[in-house]
C-alpha cells in the first residue's frame, strides 16, 4: 500500500496538464452590399421648362424657351429601368430672321435607364413631330436624362435631346434642334 501511494504521489505531482488553448477567433466576412435600388416603376406625369437651339438649312436658325407636359410609364427590373413617354412642348422660337417660327413639338420616347437608388441615368430615343410656320415634319431624336427621387411620389430631373428634321412641309427647308429641359413629375 505504501508502494502504491509512493508510486501515485510522484505521478500526480509531476503530471503536466497544459492549459486549454484559446479558441480560434473567426471573423465573419460581411455580405456584399446590395446594389442600390430605387422604385422607378409605374405611371407618372409632370411639367417641363426648357431651352432650344434650332438650326435651319439655307437660312438662320433661332433659339429660345419652351414649356410643356409629359406622361409615361416605367418598368423597374432591378438595376435596369425601361419606359415609354409622350411629351409636348409649346415654343415660340423665331427662325429665318423672324420670318418663320417653331410652334410646338410632340415626342414619343422610349427609355432605358440604370437604377442607382434615388437617382437614375437614362438614354432616350424616339420620334418627334415639329410644327413650324413652314409646315410640320416628323424626325428622330436621341438624348440622355438624369432623374432624382426626393420622395417616393416626386421625381426631379433634366434631359438633353438632339432632333433631326429633313423637310418642314414641302418647303425644301429642314433643320435640327438641341433642347435642354428641367422636369418635375408626380408618380401615381
Amino acid at each position: 500500500m505504501a508502494l502504491g501511494a509512493a508510486a501515485s504521489g510522484p505521478a500526480l505531482a509531476g503530471s503536466y496538464d497544459p492549459a486549454p488553448a484559446d479558441a480560434p477567433v473567426i471573423t465573419a466576412v460581411p455580405a456584399p452590399a446590395p446594389a442600390p435600388s430605387g422604385d422607378w416603376g409605374g405611371f407618372y406625369g409632370g411639367v417641363q421648362l426648357g431651352y432650344g437651339d434650332v438650326n435651319v438649312s439655307g437660312t438662320s436658325g433661332g433659339n429660345g424657351e419652351f414649356y410643356g407636359l409629359h406622361a409615361g410609364y416605367r418598368w423597374d427590373m432591378g438595376t435596369m429601368v425601361t419606359g415609354i413617354e409622350l411629351d409636348y412642348d409649346r415654343a415660340d422660337i423665331s427662325l429665318a430672321g423672324g420670318t418663320e417660327e417653331l410652334d410646338d413639338i410632340w415626342r414619343l420616347k422610349g427609355q432605358v435607364g440604370y437604377d442607382m437608388g434615388p437617382t437614375m441615368l437614362y438614354g432616350t430615343a424616339g420620334a418627334a413631330r415639329a410644327k413650324t410656320s413652314l409646315g410640320s415634319e416628323t424626325g428622330p431624336f436621341v438624348g440622355v436624362g438624369l432623374a432624382w427621387q426626393p420622395s417616393p411620389s416626386w421625381i426631379l430631373g433634366g434631359e438633353v435631346l438632339y432632333h433631326d428634321f429633313d423637310e418642314f412641309g414641302s418647303s425644301g427647308v429642314g433643320g435640327n434642334a438641341t433642347t435642354a429641359t428641367l422636369r418635375a413629375s408626380f408618380r401615381f
